[in-house]
């Protein structure tokens, strides 16, 4: 999805969900700068990341992400790629080894979420874009070197490993549409 569709999507986009509808205007707005898809962009820029479950739709796939120290859907930075989708695919690929996935190429869930700060890059927000992929969980997952695991989780014990809003708020949507 480029940029200019993604912006007409989220023209359009209506979410039952109030914090995430306050998401539209912001992610708008910064589509509209030119530089919005590099990392270095400030005070955000753009991301993607997917939201991964099995076929029976009752497990997804996260990773307890090693630098913010918390499991979460695998995903990352665009580095200049405008096609949101694909730097989706990519990321999840090499976050989890899985290289087979069914979609749809629609938006599942947007997400705006801070950053911390390092000591080589100031605290920022990403524009995090999230689609909905379906992977076998008999595939083999692999750890990357930007986690310290990867884990089919059950939804029905997702609140174990997270507390984060927009996780929470995907487990929803994938149980009640």
């Amino acid at each position: 999805m480029e940029r200019q569709a993604l912006s007409e999507w989220l023209r359009s986009y209506q979410s039952k969900f109030s914090d995430e509808q306050q998401f539209v205007v912001p992610f708008v707005d910064l589509l509209q700068h030119p530089s919005c898809y590099q990392r270095t962009h400030l005070p955000g820029h753009m991301t993607g990341s997917a939201w991964i479950v099995n076929s029976d739709r009752d497990k997804t796939l996260l990773v307890h992400h090693a630098k913010l120290n918390r499991w979460m859907q695998p995903g990352g930075h665009a580095d200049g790629d405008e096609n949101i989708l694909n730097v989706t695919l990519k990321e999840a690929r090499e976050e989890t080894g899985l290289i087979n996935f069914q979609f749809l190429p629609i938006v599942f869930d947007i997400d705006i979420h801070p950053i911390p700060s390092r000591p080589d890059f100031p605290e920022h927000l990403h524009y995090d874009v999230r689609f909905l992929l379906v992977a076998d969980e008999a595939d083999q997952v692999e750890v990357s070197e930007e986690s310290h695991d990867v884990q089919w989780i059950l939804l029905s014990e997702l609140e174990k490993y997270t507390d984060q809003r927009s996780v929470l708020r995907m487990k929803y949507k994938t149980l009640h549409g």
